[in-house]
């Protein structure tokens, strides 16, 4: 646990003052998102026809389109994305961002780039995700079910969980471990693509923040 408080803490601390190249690198990364979401609804996969009924249903989405892990008994992966949710008339609403990060111990080897998608079940979801920051499924109070290429989608559909995680990985990981994923806020970006004083709650909640850069996002959302 102490690992896990050590980890969310370096992850906030790198997401420092906005700087100049900011406001690009949050652009291109809601570009890639929306590559992420409109490759996954698109494909063929039986996890993905998933995918596209829950977000039909969804109060909102999490979506990282690069996470990289690697390890060699100690392992660490990280990547950061984009939080959108949908508003009091059902529409989606503008992307607030963040950074996911996960340490763990154990016997475990090799690396892998990962796509992840969470598909946010629940408003309390949202809620606890914008609230507070840390560990998935602690921290952050949501049972999460995980779907991959390979998986039965149908046996993880009607678990009740509030967070369904799709992925899909390049590269090879193997063995065991104890690991926490971490979410922390992205403040740096959330100024930079918005202006001065940009949070997640502003942005998700109260829906204070527009840009336009992120339209096309919203709309492969909504497809």
């Amino acid at each position: 646990m102490k690992f896990v408080a050590m980890l969310a803490l370096g992850l906030a601390v790198l997401a420092g003052p906005a700087s100049a190249s900011d406001r690009l690198e949050a652009e291109a990364l809601v570009e890639k998102a929306r590559f992420t979401i409109e490759g996954m609804k698109e494909s063929k996969e039986e996890p993905y026809s998933l995918l596209r009924s829950e977000l039909k249903k969804a109060q909102g989405v999490m979506i990282f389109p690069s996470v990289l892990k690697a390890g060699f008994f100690f392992g660490a992966e990280g990547g950061s994305g984009v939080l959108v949710a949908k508003d009091a008339s059902g529409n989606w609403g503008y992307p607030a961002f963040y950074t996911m990060g996960a340490g763990s111990f154990g016997l475990q080897f090799g690396g892998q780039a990962a796509e992840i998608v969470l598909v946010l079940r629940t408003k309390g979801a949202v809620d606890s995700i914008i609230k507070h920051q840390g560990k998935l499924g602690a921290d952050i109070e949501a049972t999460v079910a995980n779907i991959g290429a390979g998986m039965e989608a149908s046996t993880t559909s009607n678990l009740g969980a509030d967070i369904l995680a799709f992925s899909r990985a390049a590269g090879l990981y193997g063995g065991g471990s104890i690991e926490g994923s971490v979410l922390a806020r992205r403040n740096d970006w959330n100024d930079a693509f918005y202006g001065s004083g940009a949070t997640p709650e502003t942005i998700v909640q109260q829906g204070r923040y527009s840009n336009p850069a992120a339209d096309r996002l919203r709309t492969s959302l909504a497809r």
